[in-house]
């Protein structure tokens, strides 16, 4: 499906993008989807690192103690 997208279907793409959400909005939603791609890879990696049967369980930090 995606084999035979140009890059004038991406430039017809963009300008949709643009008059649907506005010029203005898109800087948020880029910002607001970065975002969201962050919590999604740490979350991958925080289940990765749970699956190791070898692996000692994690301890919360004390807030109590300094560094």
């Amino acid at each position: 499906m995606l084999q035979n997208l140009t890059g004038w279907h991406f430039l017809i793409i963009l300008v949709v993008v643009l008059l649907l959400f506005g010029a203005p909005k898109l800087p948020g939603l880029a910002r607001s989807l970065g975002q969201s791609m962050k919590i999604f890879k740490s979350e991958i990696k925080s289940d990765k690192v749970d699956e190791d049967p070898n692996a000692e369980p994690a301890r919360p930090a004390d807030p109590t103690t300094k560094p």
